[in-house]
């Protein structure tokens, strides 16, 4: 499933950086090396059924990689 956001991803806040990361080696055969970090934040997206609704996201990320395997948590409205 793809999330389709409206607007941009607010409250960004660092959850875990490089070994503190419990999926690293994953990532790294995954997506390759980098300093990974695990952030979350809250967007507002489009969901399935046609309604948009506010979401906290969790996802993770490196430099020249990119976001990865962006993932809903919890509904907020």
């Amino acid at each position: 499933m793809t999330l389709d956001f409206i607007g941009k991803i607010s409250n960004i806040e660092l959850i875990a950086v490089g070994t503190a990361i419990r999926e690293l080696p994953r990532l790294r055969r995954a997506y390759g090396a980098g300093r990974w970090r695990k952030l979350k934040g809250i967007a507002t997206i489009h969901l399935p059924d046609g309604r948009i609704g506010k979401v906290e996201i969790h996802w993770y990320e490196s430099h020249g990689i990119g976001k990865k395997e962006v993932k809903i948590k919890r509904f907020i409205d």
